[in-house]
């Protein structure tokens, strides 16, 4: 199963994607390797046949929510350090920094897909302060984190 990343916001979420290396900007679509290719895309909540905001799990409290997927952003027991990991982390960790920094408080949470309705496996409160690098942000199935900005 495919396992999602969500992040809800008081604040409006940037979305598109994130960590992308062309070779050129004449060839877009051209990468050296895999790792100048692996990327996070952030997708918001907004359905513009509706025009309406929709949440991405009823466990959110704040209406500005995006998603993402990526194979290698791992859950606790996939964690294998390869440079794609690594890479993949670091970008969602200075895209939650910049969220944070800008809304003073965050939701956090991971889901395989179809379960993000199911019960929580696990829910608390972390300061930004206390996240000293990106491997800190490995969740468990279903565990969803308040960010603040302080403690």
């Amino acid at each position: 199963m495919t396992q999602y990343i969500y992040i809800a916001s008081p604040m409006r979420l940037p979305s598109g994607s994130y960590g992308t290396n062309p070779v050129s900007l004449e060839q877009p679509n051209v990468y050296r390797n895999e790792l100048d290719f692996t990327h996070i895309y952030f997708e918001n909540n907004y359905d513009s046949r509706s025009k309406q905001r929709f949440s991405y799990s009823t466990h959110f409290s704040f209406k500005h929510q995006v998603t993402a997927f990526s194979n290698h952003i791992p859950l606790p027991y996939q964690i294998k350090g390869t440079a794609e990991q690594d890479k993949c982390l670091k970008i969602l960790y200075s895209y939650l920094e910049a969220a944070v920094q800008q809304s003073g408080v965050v939701e956090y949470f991971t889901s395989l897909n179809g379960g993000e309705e199911l019960p929580l496996s696990k829910k608390r409160t972390i300061s930004w302060m206390d996240l000293k690098k990106p491997y800190d942000l490995v969740l468990e199935d279903r565990e969803l984190w308040e960010i603040t900005l302080w403690n």
